[in-house]
């Protein structure tokens, strides 16, 4: 049995036609200036960005580019801080003082004490009079009574005593609140802190000083007028006594910061004020030729000796107004040093 051979027909292809759905494929043609500049690998390509990134070209007519490296521009949060001025640091130092509501309440209820002390003293005076003809008055006015009652020693001793424990609140206030912790974290210049404090506190106290003895000196004269014994104030002496009493009160206030500034407790505070503005000077005598110093140097005494009018009391260790004057001048200077030299020697 013979097989039969099988032929196998080839069979042909024919390309389909692309359905009307289907859509071309696009071809980009690449950018010969991207081709030409692409990098070969990752290391190139990262080297390429950052040469890229660092030069700038310079005239494209040139056609040539010089790398030069950009400059970035300095970040405001890196610029310095500009120092506060001493007029921005007082203006700061005026808004903490008025702020405070006990400050104007001690300073009323200190004006309303010292010029009562002193009223009450011409009124006294005025009541019991018993003087009937004109040459007593003459020398009631001579020897400079009018003048001693328009500031008395009680009305001192109350201003030096209020003044001084003001002043030393204000710095010892900032203590026990911490305020003066964030004070020096803003402003770093501790001593120009300090020196605007002082300006502050021996200004308020200056015009609190003139504003009371102003108005004790109007109203006593104006009770003694009542007897005929009153004086004006041209009357010689009457100015030394008005401006003697008027910067008692500056010289108590800065006195007492600058003891807030070193003692730094409340209560130890106004009991180191007391003693050394109001017991010291009463404890020392003009026997002795220190004890008589050291009393000539307190500022009550200082006082005392400017509104003396009259003939002084006779002493072995008489001094002078001058002398006195002087006394104003280095306790003011003085308690303004040692209330820098406290917070910048000391931590807070």
């Amino acid at each position: 049995m013979t097989r039969k051979p099988i032929t196998r027909t080839p069979i042909t292809r024919t390309p389909s036609t692309p359905s009307p759905t289907t859509h071309p494929p696009v071809i980009e043609t690449p950018n010969p200036a991207t081709t030409a500049t692409t990098p070969t690998s990752a290391a190139t390509a990262a080297t390429a960005t950052t040469s890229t990134s660092e030069t700038t070209p310079t005239s494209p007519a040139s056609g040539s580019r010089q790398d030069t490296p950009s400059v970035a521009p300095r970040s405001r949060s890196h610029l310095p801080e500009p120092r506060p001025r001493f007029v921005d640091l007082v203006a700061s130092e005026w808004v903490k003082l008025r702020s405070l509501r006990s400050t104007w309440i001690a300073y009323a209820v200190t004006a309303l004490a010292v010029i009562a002390f002193n009223a009450g003293t011409a009124y006294d005076m005025y009541k019991y009079w018993t003087a009937e003809n004109a040459t007593d008055r003459a020398d009631f006015i001579r020897d400079g009574m009018p003048l001693q009652v328009a500031f008395t020693g009680n009305a001192a001793m109350v201003m030096v005593l209020a003044l001084g424990a003001i002043g030393a609140l204000a710095m010892v206030g900032e203590y026990s609140t911490g305020t003066v912790r964030t004070t020096f974290a803003a402003v770093p210049a501790r001593h120009s802190v300090m020196a605007a404090k002082a300006v502050v506190v021996g200004a308020v106290a200056t015009v609190f000083g003139v504003f009371v003895a102003g108005a004790s000196f109007v109203l006593t004269q104006a009770i003694l007028d009542g007897r005929g014994v009153g004086v004006p104030f041209g009357e010689p002496g009457a100015h030394r006594v008005v401006v003697a009493s008027a910067l008692l009160a500056p010289v108590s206030a800065l006195a007492g910061m600058a003891l807030g500034t070193v003692v730094r407790h409340t209560a130890a505070t106004m009991i180191t004020t007391v003693g050394v503005v109001l017991v010291l000077p009463n404890i020392l005598s003009d026997d002795r030729y220190w004890s008589a110093l050291a009393g000539h140097a307190m500022p009550f005494r200082a006082w005392d000796r400017l509104v003396d009018i009259g003939s002084p009391a006779p002493s072995d260790f008489a001094w002078s107004p001058g002398g006195a004057w002087t006394v104003y001048a280095l306790w003011v200077l003085g308690s303004a040093a040692v209330a820098i030299a406290g917070v910048r020697r000391r931590d807070l």
